[in-house]
């Protein structure tokens, strides 16, 4: 059992100083244990994350700057800065920076399950099939391209 650890991650770094590269998007985890994982993401004009499923876990995202738009549940919304969006387990979402601007924000997802082995799998990894196999066999399961229309 991973405990959590006392203590403050730095914005803008990991803890521990880990940082992931995962197809060109910057994620710093911020507070790693069993009950919960925590990380930052930076993401550029342009970088999203395409639509998926968490079965086993709930998924919160607090916008820092920018603006998210977000695939929720089939519908549209957009998120900004100072908004918590909330994704029960079970619920598919994705979030895309469609705007011109970069966007930063704090993930949590609880339990952290498999997430921390995912990532760190995950890291430099080029291929987007191949992150969506690995992803499925860490309780992530993508959905097909046309989810993210």
């Amino acid at each position: 059992m991973t405990a959590l650890e006392k203590g403050i991650t730095a914005s803008g770094t990991g803890y521990g100083g880990k940082s992931w590269n995962i197809l060109g998007q910057l994620y710093f985890p911020k507070a790693i244990c069993d009950s919960t994982f925590a990380f930052e993401t930076n993401s550029e004009p342009g970088q999203f994350v395409p639509v998926h499923v968490h079965p086993t876990q709930d998924e919160f995202i607090l916008v820092q700057d920018g603006v998210l738009d977000l695939k929720l549940d089939g519908q549209w919304v957009k998120a900004k800065a100072g908004d918590l969006v909330r994704m029960p387990r079970g619920i598919p979402h994705g979030y895309f920076n469609k705007s011109d601007k970069p966007a930063r924000a704090m993930f949590w997802v609880s339990p952290m399950q498999k997430l921390e082995a995912l990532f760190n799998m995950l890291h430099n990894l080029a291929d987007p099939a191949e992150v969506v196999r690995i992803s499925a066999l860490h309780e992530v399961n993508f959905l097909p391209p046309e989810a993210n229309e």
